[in-house]
């Protein structure tokens, strides 16, 4: 009877110390888990006013390039006609 409480004392001890071991990697867990969602919320939650402003600047920088180049080969067009 004595050995029997003795590996139940044994037992007890491992799995308190198994106990630990969880918890800890369950706080590790749920730490990890707020910090992924933080960071989805942020790539989420991209401010739509500015990403509309910089799409229109990037349009416009595109439609004033296409503009110049035509202004360009219209202005060696009529510098060739001289001749």
């Amino acid at each position: 009877l004595k050995g029997a409480i003795d590996t139940l004392r044994t037992q007890a001890g491992k799995f308190g110390s198994n106990l630990s071991v969880v918890q800890t990697r369950q706080d590790f867990t749920k730490q990890m888990i707020n910090v992924l969602q933080t960071g989805a919320s942020n790539l989420t939650l991209a401010d739509t006013n500015e990403e509309a402003a910089n799409v229109l600047a990037l349009q416009t920088r595109q439609q004033l390039s296409s503009t110049a180049l035509s202004l360009a080969s219209q202005a060696d067009q009529n510098v060739l006609r001289l001749f």
